[in-house]
């Protein structure tokens, strides 16, 4: 049932100068350890080969402190539109962009870790008020995840993204919105794939950047592209992903240092920036210093190093993971960028995607499409729901 909107409360972002002022003292005490060991050289990723170079870090570290203006982003979500309400006893943060159109439909973005609103806070416009002629329009929603931004932190465990997507539901029916299309990467594209299996009733129909296979297929019949992708995929939660199993295992160990350390927390999420970008050298090739530091800045504020790593706890194994039996029946639209961490075969995917409308391969961007390749990411966004909406006439 839906509840009255004076449960949906207005929020507007303002730190204090206090907490700046902190920051940039914390930023010019920093410590840095000695530079890391490996082969000189002006650019390549062996560069990375030991974590972020201490050359670059001094450089961010720098300009995060003198030339970083974070009133800028407040104002841009401050003009989207902000609110919070409480749901399942937790309060939720969202940003909410009405569209002008008339034939707009409601559209839910859910991001990821160690993303933020701040993945989704300049293509929302675009997105709700195309300036394209005949380009579909989206009422656009796209909530903080617990324990993420300006949502609360969760004090006790069972916030998996089983919990999360049907707070989602909760929250679009609570703006009025019996029916709606969902988007999202990352855990944002775990949280989707869950609303899709488990709420065709309210979900219209589903894109995402983050397909979520079945375990235990073969790569029998698969191509040589696809099987390369398994491949990929497999190398990289073996080799790579030791943040997971820190965050998913210990996330109030590591969460100390995020939540104390600005430079550690910006080291511990430039790292992915770096790695998981389509890039050769930076992540700043394709993506500002402002965009990642807004993102960064969000986390250092409101103290949710901690918080937002224990999503890895809660839906990492045990009853609050995906359930490796879902299976998505309404219309599904995917998308692989080719230098993402994960890269799911076709034949896979469809074990769990019953109804993939439009399946499509980017020929560039990473893990962070909406930063590194924004123009791109609307148009496929678009396409990817239009398909879905077609489904439906």
């Amino acid at each position: 049932m839906s509840r009255p909107a004076s449960e949906v409360h207005v929020f507007e972002a303002r730190a204090a100068e206090a907490d700046l002022d902190d920051l940039r003292a914390r930023l010019a005490g920093a410590r840095l350890p000695e530079r890391e060991t490996v082969e000189r050289a002006a650019s390549g990723v062996g560069r990375w080969g030991q974590g972020v170079p201490l050359a670059d870090l001094v450089e961010v570290v720098d300009y995060w402190r003198t030339g970083y203006d974070w009133r800028s982003f407040e104002e841009r979500v401050n003009r989207i539109g902000q609110f919070r309400t409480t749901i399942d006893g937790l309060g939720i943060h969202f940003l909410h962009r009405l569209s002008p159109r008339a034939d707009a439909t409601p559209l839910l973005m859910t991001h990821g870790w160690p993303g933020s609103i701040a993945e989704f806070a300049h293509v929302v416009d675009e997105l709700a008020d195309p300036r394209e002629a005949g380009a579909p329009a989206f009422h656009v929603v796209a909530p903080s995840l617990p324990g993420f931004g300006y949502s609360d932190k969760p004090t006790t465990t069972g916030w998996g993204v089983g919990r999360i997507a049907a707070a989602w539901v909760e929250l679009m029916d609570r703006l009025g919105y019996g029916r709606f299309l969902a988007h999202g990467g990352d855990w944002g594209g775990v949280v989707t794939t869950v609303l899709g299996g488990r709420f065709p009733e309210q979900v219209l129909g589903i894109h995402s950047t983050l397909a979520q296979a079945p375990p235990g297929l073969t790569t029998d019949g698969l191509t040589q592209t696809e099987r390369r992708w398994a491949e990929e995929t497999r190398d990289f939660w073996h080799h790579r992903a030791a943040y997971a199993k820190q965050q998913a295992t210990r996330p109030q160990t590591i969460g100390y240092s995020l939540v104390d350390s600005p430079v550690g927390l910006l080291a511990w999420i430039l790292d992915k920036f770096a790695e998981w970008s389509d890039t050769e050298d930076s992540p700043f090739e394709t993506i500002s210093r402002d965009r990642i530091l807004d993102d960064v800045t969000l986390y250092w504020l409101t103290r949710t190093g901690a918080s937002a790593a224990r999503i890895y706890h809660e839906s990492h194994g045990g009853v609050n993971a995906l359930d490796p039996g879902l299976r998505v029946e309404v219309p599904s639209a995917i998308t692989m960028y080719p230098r993402d961490i994960e890269k799911i075969p076709l034949p896979w995917a469809q074990e769990r995607y019953r109804q993939i409308v439009r399946w499509r391969t980017a020929e560039t961007g990473g893990h962070f499409p909406s930063l590194e390749v924004p123009d791109y990411f609307v148009h496929d966004l678009r396409e990817g729901l239009t398909a879905i909406l077609t489904t439906h006439r």
